[in-house]
């Protein structure tokens, strides 16, 4: 487990043991290459996963780590995230991706990529799946996914959604909205979590839902497992 660069952006580069049976990049919350984040990358090298985590909001505040039970961490995370031009982590993703197939941190390259992300990163996981040649993306309770359905046409690999019913930051309209536009798209499987709200598969902390996570994170195993190898 290591930090590195990819270009001027931070990155946390887990590895197995053995030869990776693919990779998958991870795409934090609003809070950053945290604990929890690098937790996450650490359990997919535990899989046979090369594992890599990208930091989103380097270009003005590089390092930033924050915790969501803080609540001035938490305010500071929003102010960010007002900044933040999604467009730029498409930017980012693509980067990471070449970074990963050409061999990142003196790792072997990697041809087969997936992508998970949460929050601010689930977002994300949706526009690599419009967007980029990613060959499998999971959302966690991605916001404001809603409001970008019209690029749907594009999605050419498979995408999946953990969407938890009470998330305050996606209400029932916008949760609709992705119903409609996505439950019959043949690359996309939905999965709702009847009374859990945003953040509920979160590392650690007051967010985390153990029997919710512990059902979403081995959706996401299984769905790494059948498009990745």
């Amino acid at each position: 487990m290591t930090m590195t660069k990819i270009g001027d952006m931070n990155a946390y580069v887990a590895a197995p043991v053995t030869a990776p049976k693919a990779a998958i990049l991870v795409v934090p919350e609003i809070f950053g290459l945290n604990e929890g984040i690098r937790r996450k990358c650490d359990g997919w090298a535990a899989q046979g996963y090369l594992a890599v985590g990208i930091e989103i909001f380097w270009r003005f505040a590089p390092g930033v780590e924050l915790n969501p039970d803080v609540e001035a961490e938490l305010n500071q995370a929003f102010g960010y995230f007002q900044h933040y031009d999604p467009n730029d982590g498409v930017l980012d993703i693509e980067a990471a991706l070449k970074a990963i197939r050409h061999g990142v941190a003196g790792q072997p390259p990697v041809a087969r990529i997936g992508l998970v992300g949460y929050c601010l990163g689930g977002r994300l996981a949706y526009m690599a799946a419009t967007r980029t040649d990613v060959d499998c993306a999971v959302g966690y309770y991605g916001v404001m996914i809603e409001t970008m359905l019209n690029e749907a046409h594009a999605i050419a690999n498979p995408l999946m959604l953990h969407i938890p019913t009470a998330d305050h930051f996606v209400g029932p309209e916008a949760q609709a909205a992705i119903h409609a536009a996505l439950d019959a798209h043949p690359k996309v499987t939905l999965h709702d979590y009847q009374g859990l709200d945003h953040g509920f598969a979160a590392e650690m902390g007051n967010r985390r839902h153990e029997e919710g996570a512990d059902l979403a994170d081995g959706r996401t195993a299984a769905f790494f497992a059948q498009h990745l190898g």
